[in-house]
């Protein structure tokens, strides 16, 4: 199971110039669909004197949710293109921003399409592009007696990261790779007296 995913560290710009018209890129790291609506928003207000600020986002770890937008430019010459960048990059969780300012000559579709593709490509080319895992929550309950048992298990897993509130009892919650969550969950089911939530 491919439990990873390319996503960008943090903002980053990027700018190219086609026949006298500037092309002005901005790259985010977002969450959501509300998250990348504000940001888009707020660009509007700054560049509000541009002629078009046309965007694409991708998210989820899965790659399922995308929207692009050309506003105003020719149908599939400026969004399509942007949105084709993050897929040549297998990225998600971002949203590129890609503001037009009008420099008096018209570029066709095809330089269209080149143009909002440059513009998207150099402002990842400026992104620090990192790698997650998608991970999996499993919080475990149990009596002290069996924290050696316990223990023994979570040693097999280096990438297992855990937090616990021991009191009366053990409860600990554990992350863990989705890809190693179900061996995970079936061996610490196999150890009497310890009661596994999972929370995916």
């Amino acid at each position: 199971m491919d439990d990873s995913y390319k996503t960008v560290s943090g903002p980053s710009e990027g700018y190219i110039n086609e026949k006298k018209s500037k092309f002005l890129s901005f790259l985010f790291p977002v969450k959501s669909a509300d998250e990348a609506m504000g940001i888009l928003e707020e660009y509007r207000k700054k560049y509000y004197n541009a002629r078009h600020v046309c965007w694409a986002y991708m998210l989820g770890w899965e790659r399922k949710e995308f929207r692009y937008n050309d506003d105003g430019e020719p149908s599939g010459t400026a969004g399509k293109p942007i949105l084709g960048q993050i897929n040549s990059f297998e990225l998600t969780d971002v949203l590129i921003l890609v503001v037009r300012y009008f420099g008096g000559t018209l570029l066709g579709t095809g330089g269209l399409i080149k143009a909002y593709r440059e513009a998207a490509a150099d402002a990842i080319a400026n992104a620090e592009i990192i790698t997650r895992t998608v991970d999996d929550i499993i919080v475990i309950d149990f009596e002290y007696i069996h924290l050696n048992d316990v223990m023994r298990v979570l040693k097999q897993f280096e990438e297992v990261e855990w937090t616990q509130d021991f009191k009366e009892s053990c409860r600990m919650k554990l992350r863990v790779r989705k890809s190693l969550s179900t061996q995970l969950f079936e061996m610490l089911s196999s150890i009497y007296g310890v009661v596994l939530n999972e929370n995916k």
